[in-house]
Parts: structure tokens; C-alpha cells; sequence
């Protein structure tokens, strides 16, 4: 079994790119993207279905019974149902979340839109990524997809990544400032340093 922290970006992006090609030649690209954000919202909400997904220990059999099950009563596009059939017989289910995010960027890379990367010391609640989404487009001008990373390391604040720009207003960014400050000397000008640090 692969998960998708083992596979590599090239293969999750192979995937997502063939599901791409595949779904706007069937005007189906949204309702794909629909599907999964049902499916990860089931797999995150479900210890028991995350391992089914992510088990070795889980037959290949078993896996495509709880899937294809999953994906009718779901209602999910034929589509959706053919690719989730794939990854089953190629035993990539496990990468099922990962290629969800290679998707999310594909159709966002096709579409214009502008992919931002947000890391947080603790994850952000569902409104929260939305009400950052809208605001992140109005000063950018354009629509975003925001990949969301939990990164503890940071301490607080957030690390805001577009393109090759980067905005570091991490706790541990200003810690490592006034670090910097502090072994410069306590004279005047350094304590004008410190208070434009803090």
C-alpha cells in the first residue's frame, strides 16, 4: 500500500494531470472537484474509512467493495468512480489524499487562478481558510487556491508563500530577530532595534 506521503509529487501529479485531461474533456472538471472534497471531508471525519484508504493490511478486494459502495450511495460522476477504481487496482488508494491536492492545483494552475501557500501553528477551522481565501483575492486581484500546512515549528503567526514571494510573520521569525538584536549590544540604536522587533 502507498500513501500518499510516500509517493512521489511527479506520480501524484501524473494522476492529477490524466483526471484533469479526462474531466474537462467530459465538461466534468468541477463535479470531479466536488466528489473529492465530499470524499476527504469522509475520510478526515472517519478513523475507520482513513484506514481502510491507507491500511496494507486491507485486500485490494476489500478496498474496492468499501469504495465503489461509498461512491454510489455518494452519487459520485462515473468519472470519479472510474478514477477511485484505478487507484484501487493499483493499490495507490493510500495517495488518494495527496492526488486530491494535485488535482485541486492542476485545475487551479489551468484555471489562472494563483496557488498561495499558508503555514500555521495550528490548523485553521473552515471559515477561517475561507474568510483568508476572499480577503487573499481582493488584495491579489485575482482567485486563489490556498494549500493550508500545519507547521508547530513556527510557534505562532503565519508564513504566507505566493509564487516566489514569501511573508514571514511566524512567532519564530520575530524570536530569531530579537535574538539577532540582542547579541548585537545593549547601546541606544539597539534598543531602538528591539522595539521595532517586538
Amino acid at each position: 500500500m502507498t500513501s500518499s506521503s510516500s509517493i512521489s509529487s511527479v506520480v501524484l501529479s501524473r494522476y492529477a494531470g490524466a483526471l484533469v485531461d479526462l474531466a474537462e474533456k467530459a465538461s466534468s472538471v468541477k463535479d470531479v472537484q466536488k466528489d473529492f472534497r465530499e470524499i476527504e471531508a469522509m475520510v478526515n471525519s472517519s478513523d475507520e474509512l482513513a484506514y481502510v484508504i491507507s491500511s496494507p493490511l486491507i485486500s485490494q478486494q476489500a478496498q474496492g467493495k468499501v469504495i465503489s459502495d461509498l461512491a454510489k450511495k455518494a452519487k459520485f460522476n462515473k468519472l470519479t468512480q472510474n478514477f477511485l477504481g484505478v487507484l484501487v487496482q493499483n493499490r495507490r488508494l493510500g495517495a488518494l489524499l495527496g492526488v486530491i491536492k494535485a488535482y485541486d492545483k492542476a485545475v487551479s494552475v489551468r484555471s489562472g487562478e494563483v496557488s498561495v501557500r499558508v503555514e500555521t501553528a495550528t490548523p485553521l477551522s473552515a471559515t477561517q481558510e475561507k474568510e483568508f481565501q476572499k480577503k487573499l483575492s481582493v488584495v491579489i486581484g485575482s482567485s486563489v487556491l490556498v494549500e493550508t500546512v500545519v507547521a508547530p515549528e513556527i510557534l505562532g503567526g503565519m508564513i504566507v508563500t505566493i509564487g516566489s514571494h514569501m511573508v514571514d510573520d511566524s512567532v519564530r521569525r520575530k524570536l530569531e530577530r530579537l535574538s539577532s538584536a540582542l547579541k548585537q549590544g545593549s547601546n541606544q540604536n539597539n534598543i531602538q532595534n528591539l522595539k521595532e522587533v517586538v
